[in-house]
């Protein structure tokens, strides 16, 4: 039986598929088909196959990723894909190799942000803030204060960004902040011309 971590609450990536999926993915040609095939071949691992086979299946989808990385330098929009399928791989590891795949999943992301945190409509920004917000404190992570800043940033970038509205809305509530949290999250409420996935949206309790 595989293990899935109990540490590593990230069922929230599966939301931000919808939008790493949406047409406003800032590529186009060849990557643009590369990305798709990755993002069909998550969907697959993610919904489709049994989850005792979802560690080998992410174990073997994260090289082709990197691929994709080493196939187009300068582009952030596989670094971004890189870092949710590290970061997916890690749910179905033990707790040591979950944290080493949040780091490197960390690593990527900001690798992304370097290059264009503007892309995919600051997809990087968005996912990182929730990283440090929803992983416990393990290591670096379980930080309240880096998860408010990607998320900040992420808002700056696009203040009626729907996924960045719904996530700080999320953490601010958790951090006490009704009335801020409610503001937001009204904005996040659902996405306009997302597929809907009523199942993924909600974080999980910590």
């Amino acid at each position: 039986m595989r293990y899935i971590s109990p540490y590593l609450p990230w069922s929230w990536l599966a939301y931000l598929l919808v939008l790493l999926s949406l047409p406003a993915l800032a590529a186009s040609g060849p990557l643009q088909n590369d990305l798709t095939h990755l993002s069909d071949q998550w969907t697959y691992g993610s919904y489709q196959l049994p989850p005792d086979q979802r560690d080998d299946f992410f174990a073997s989808l994260q090289p082709k990723a990197h691929q994709l990385v080493m196939a187009y330098p300068g582009h952030a929009e596989p670094l971004i894909w890189e870092g949710i399928i590290t970061a997916t791989h890690a749910k179905y590891q033990n707790p040591f190799s979950a944290l080493s795949s949040a780091r490197q999943a960390r690593d990527l992301l900001l690798q992304a942000i370097s290059l264009d945190p503007k892309a995919m409509d600051g997809s990087a920004l968005i996912t990182l803030g929730a990283l440090y917000f929803r992983v416990p404190k393990l290591g670096s992570f379980g930080d309240t204060d880096k998860a408010k800043q990607y998320l900040n940033q992420a808002l700056t970038l696009d203040p009626d960004n729907i996924d960045a509205n719904y996530f700080y809305g999320k953490f601010l509530l958790e951090q006490g902040d009704h009335q801020a949290a409610l503001s937001l999250s009204q904005k996040g409420r659902c996405p306009s011309s997302a597929p809907a996935k009523p199942d993924s949206r909600p974080l999980p309790s910590r």
